[in-house]
């Protein structure tokens, strides 16, 4: 793992974020104005395409190397009983990404999306939160970094979400702290455990709160003390499409509880983000309320793995087509109205 920022220099990153180009965005809107369509007839595409613009700086938006991201840890609080799978299958599940057979794969297939896997240390699971601080500082500020290299090598749109057994105790646990309230307000089925199981998670979260009591009123504080490694690299990664005009898709309850630790740091540090669905689990939904952010899917999904947000690359995809090949007015001897 590379060497890490320490959260000064990411404060410091999140600071200076840029804004929106408010130019290549009025481009857009002028183009679609032109299109052989009635204004509005596109609904939500025509917005994709404007916002494409917008974060990518530059007109016409392209969404040809769109790079999605798969980043995968284990966690300590696995002890205590709160997943229905032991913390083996995150390697496992790697190892089915690497081969192909996983959904994501076939998605990325499907819509011709490149796919990156990211190990996070999985033989060394992140400290139990009800009892320990995930990582360290240092550990933090590393997989931040390492999460920033998912754009290494150049994109156009950033889809980012996650693999980890007992990680969406983890997004309730973020969740939680960053946006109150106790841990049955936050937990879900997950993997699918059953009622004593979901009890288990709403406890080992209540108990994370009591523990870290005191610590909680800095994001990157709260990262480091009831996250793990994929969220700090998912955030990571997050921040980097910002700082380098690469617009990001964020996949569901897990990945949205990674960039929510931004958002509370920044209320605009996710202006450069489109939601990709909204997960069956119960949470997701209300943590993006609090967000003020809208899925552009909902089709109850809770696979976790990129899925949702791969499915969004699609739309969008299918946006940009639509605005960059369309023809005008004029190129098809098609009437506008006066």
């Amino acid at each position: 793992m590379t060497t890490g920022l320490p959260f000064d220099d990411i404060r410091h990153l999140i600071a200076s974020m840029p804004g929106p180009d408010e130019q290549a965005e009025a481009q857009a809107k002028a183009h679609d104005a032109i299109l052989t369509k009635p204004p509005g007839a596109l609904g939500k595409l025509e917005m994709i395409a404007e916002f494409m613009a917008r974060w990518q700086h530059h007109y016409p938006p392209r969404a040809d190397r769109t790079v999605v991201a798969v980043f995968a840890g284990n966690h300590g609080v696995v002890k205590q009983g709160v997943a229905a799978y032991p913390p083996e299958v995150t390697m496992q599940m790697v190892a089915n990404f690497q081969g192909g057979g996983a959904a994501v794969n076939q998605i990325c297939k499907a819509y011709d999306l490149g796919l990156k896997v990211f190990e996070l240390a999985l033989e060394q699971p992140t400290g139990d939160i009800t009892q320990d601080a995930a990582l360290s500082e240092k550990d933090c500020a590393a997989t931040i970094a390492y999460g920033m290299e998912a754009i290494a090598g150049g994109c156009d749109l950033l889809c980012v979400g996650e693999m980890g057994i007992g990680n969406t105790t983890i997004a309730s646990a973020l969740a939680c702290a960053l946006f109150g309230g106790k841990g049955a307000d936050w937990v879900g089925i997950g993997t699918g455990v059953d009622a004593a199981g979901l009890k288990r998670k709403a406890d080992a979260v209540d108990r994370a709160m009591a523990f870290h009591q005191g610590h909680l009123s800095d994001p990157l504080e709260v990262l480091r003390r009831v996250g793990g490694r994929e969220f700090a690299a998912m955030a990571g990664a997050i921040l980097a499409g910002r700082m380098q005009n690469v617009p990001v898709i964020v996949d569901g309850f897990v990945a949205s509880a990674a960039a929510a630790v931004l958002y509370k740091a920044d209320k605009s540090a996710l202006d450069h983000c489109l939601f990709g669905h909204c997960s069956a689990e119960n949470a997701h939904r209300k943590l993006l309320a609090a967000m003020g952010k809208e899925p552009l899917l909902d089709l109850g999904m809770r696979l976790g793995e990129a899925s949702g947000a791969a499915m969004a690359a699609g739309v969008v995809k299918a946006a940009l087509a639509c605005h960059n090949g369309m023809a005008t007015f004029e190129s098809a001897g098609v009437s506008n109205k006066d």
